[in-house]
């Protein structure tokens, strides 16, 4: 049967990965919709590789572009963030929400209240409004499944299991392109070396929060919601090869890991087929070629972001949203060169230092809380900077 998929943030890093599969499985699926937030000409280039009947540009001010770019298709074009959201609810089969921090909240909260199938790839989302996010899908009986690599090698590891089973859950980490860089170093880091991930093609946010481990710290706190253990069983380990993506580990001594190459296409692939398979075109693992596979413990005085997730983590109420929203700011600020590598984890904790709302109750109340702290994290980046 020929699924129908909306892809929202078609044209970053997951967006392409997933119309990779598409495009080489045409009769399997028909795109119902694609959104991108600037990028018009790769807007619509993937609308015309894929026949989209829908294309949306969060710019409004990029609308005449996007229809004078898809001219002549008869793809239907819209902007905003109110039409992405619109997107979100046009009732597709199976939606990839792959839309980079907390903007992509809203959309994935439509998109769940459709009751379809969610393949879930905005982590931030899930870490400022985890308890709101699981909670719609429990009313709407929708069915989400992860698509960060780690997760979806855990939600492949607990297939037919009882969590009550369950001793540990472990996440690993490739560590980033400063494993070992000297402390000493780490002020001069520039943003061309921390989006050069050593295993993993990313995008430019991502990329950095892999080489503060901040993406780490965020998957923690996305564990937590997604598998609901004892915290104190969610571990991290660092594995620098980056071909076992996790691991559980069960009362009875078994540990069940799942490996492979590190390319996004293998936990897509899932997500798209199931429950069944879909061949996917990534590089098959040769042991006797990789030989060994190395494990350390990660070093949460180089990298603090893992401390403060965790804090985070075990605070509750809207610090997660703090943390996340104070790294999108501070990490923004160092791409543009304006901070150090380090000031990045300053920024987040002076943020949530300064800073103790209430549980959210709402979507609303998220998105307070994102804003505020934003704010904050503007303040403290200047009070850094003086």
């Amino acid at each position: 049967m020929t699924r129908t998929l909306t892809i929202l943030g078609a044209t970053g890093s997951i967006g392409q990965s997933t119309l990779d599969l598409v495009a080489r499985n045409p009769a399997q699926f028909e795109v119902i919709a694609l959104s991108a937030h600037s990028d018009v000409a790769g807007l619509a280039k993937a609308a015309r590789a894929v026949n989209a009947r829908h294309a949306v540009i969060g710019d409004a001010a990029l609308l005449a572009d996007l229809r004078a770019a898809l001219y002549g298709t008869s793809t239907s074009c819209a902007a905003g963030a109110q039409a992405i959201i619109e997107a979100a609810q046009m009732g597709a089969d199976y939606t990839m929400c792959a839309i980079v921090g907390c903007a992509g909240l809203a959309p994935a909260m439509a998109a769940i209240a459709g009751g379809r199938t969610i393949a879930l790839a905005n982590k931030e989302a899930l870490v400022s409004a985890g308890d709101l996010m699981l909670a719609a899908v429990k009313t709407s009986g929708a069915t989400l499944l992860p698509v960060d690599s780690e997760h979806n090698a855990i939600f492949q590891c607990l297939q037919g299991q009882n969590l009550e089973s369950v001793s540990r859950i472990i996440l690993t980490a490739s560590g980033g392109p400063f494993r070992t860089t000297p402390f000493a170093e780490m002020e001069q880091i520039t943003p061309a070396q921390a989006v050069k991930h050593p295993n993993w093609s990313m995008g430019a946010k991502i990329s950095v929060d892999s080489a503060t481990m901040m993406n780490k710290g965020l998957e923690l706190i996305e564990a937590a919601h997604l598998f609901p253990i004892n915290p104190d069983r969610l571990e991290i380990i660092v594995h620098p090869q980056s071909v076992v993506h996790s691991m559980v580990e069960y009362v009875d001594g078994s540990v069940l890991a799942q490996l492979g190459a590190p390319d996004m296409r293998t936990p897509i692939a899932h997500t798209l087929a199931f429950p069944e398979r879909m061949p996917a075109p990534v590089q098959r693992l040769d042991f006797a070629a990789l030989a060994r596979l190395d494990f350390e413990v990660p070093d949460e005085v180089r990298f603090p972001a893992l401390r403060l997730a965790r804090e985070a983590l075990q605070a509750g109420g809207g610090s997660s949203a703090i943390l996340n929203a104070a790294n999108e700011v501070a990490v923004a600020d160092f791409l543009s060169g304006r901070i150090a590598f380090p000031v990045i984890a300053q920024i987040v904790e002076r943020t949530l230092i300064s800073f103790s709302p209430a549980s959210p109750a709402s979507l609303e109340d998220v998105l307070s809380i994102d804003s505020e702290a934003r704010a904050r994290a503007r303040e403290s980046g200047e009070v850094v900077l003086a």
